[in-house]
């Protein structure tokens, strides 16, 4: 059996000597980089031949549940942004300020280089779910972003790590809020279809292509044609391959389950036209330490 890979916190102690407090500190204040990358977890393993980057001296990462280096880009029009998991998108319940547009809405604020307003929603990504986003600052992009969101004109493809040995499949079906057994869920799918879909059902439709086998799981891409609620946890699970992590729509799975802090479910690729200018604008994140903590140890199972 090959034993664990390393913590990071252990990586940054070897190379600077540090204690295991200080260690981890670096981590956690944002001054140590994996392959280019900032990583805040001390927790994560990496190859012993990871690219670690230690800045002793560089800027401390900001405290609070969004960091300034969250917001990708910004101009008067949008704003993108890298949500962390754990965070809502936006308010769930009147009042609740724990959101990505509210943190966001203030770190524009300390930025200073444009005028303070609210921030307008086009869609949405699940608690759980990190990665792109982009909420509109004028009224003019927001109806412009919408209108490109519902002619499915937007890209939109997420990286996820799926159960079992994924094929690649188009999926395309009618989303209802209650299949038959309470979930939400493809008409026809938990029962048998007794007539058309209802008039409240939406199409939905995900192409999904692996990119990896792995011990008990597959990492996968997602490119969405429409951005229905939970339609990517819905559509594997409806496949037989639920999300390492998932929760919810794993009722009918009967195969071997893996641990992970979260549903793994990373928006990769955000891509659409500037609502002002028509110019093509795309930005690419790749998954935070958790996701990748959880694929390779999936990795280095696959391997023993």
């Amino acid at each position: 059996m090959k034993a664990p890979l390393p913590t990071l916190a252990a990586l940054v102690r070897e190379r600077t000597g540090a204690a295991w407090s200080r260690a981890r500190k670096l981590c956690e204040e944002g001054r140590v980089r994996v392959d280019g990358e900032r990583c805040l977890d001390p927790a994560a393993r990496f190859s012993p031949d990871a690219a670690v980057a230690i800045d002793e001296r560089g800027p401390r990462r900001e405290a609070g549940p969004l960091a300034r280096e969250a917001i990708v880009f910004h101009d008067r029009d949008i704003v993108v942004i890298d949500k962390p998991a754990g965070l809502l998108s936006v308010a769930d319940v009147a009042g609740n300020r724990e959101t990505v547009a509210d943190h966001a809405r203030t770190l524009l604020r300390r930025i200073g280089k444009s005028e303070d307003v609210p921030l307008g929603v086009v869609h949405r990504l699940d608690r759980d779910t990190s990665g792109l986003m982009v909420f509109t600052r004028t009224a003019t992009a927001k109806r412009t972003l919408a209108a490109q969101f519902k002619a499915h004109d937007v890209d939109r493809v997420y990286l996820g790590l799926a159960l079992g040995a994924v094929r690649e499949a188009d999926i395309e079906s009618d989303l209802v809020l209650d299949r038959g057994d309470g979930l939400r869920g493809s008409h026809g799918h938990f029962r048998r279809s007794k007539g058309p879909p209802p008039a409240d059902a939406k199409r939905a439709i995900t192409h999904v292509r692996p990119l990896e086998m792995l011990r008990g799981a597959s990492l996968v891409e997602c490119r969405l044609e429409t951005g229905r609620q939970h339609q990517i946890r819905i559509h594997l699970a409806e496949l037989g391959h639920p999300l390492v992590g998932e929760e919810v729509y794993i009722r009918d799975y009967q195969g071997p389950r893996v641990t992970a802090p979260r549903t793994m479910l990373h928006a990769h690729l955000l891509g659409f036209t500037q609502p002002r200018t028509g110019a093509p604008m795309s930005w690419q994140s790749e998954p935070p330490a958790d996701f990748e903590q959880v694929l390779s140890t999936l990795r280095s199972v696959k391997d023993r």
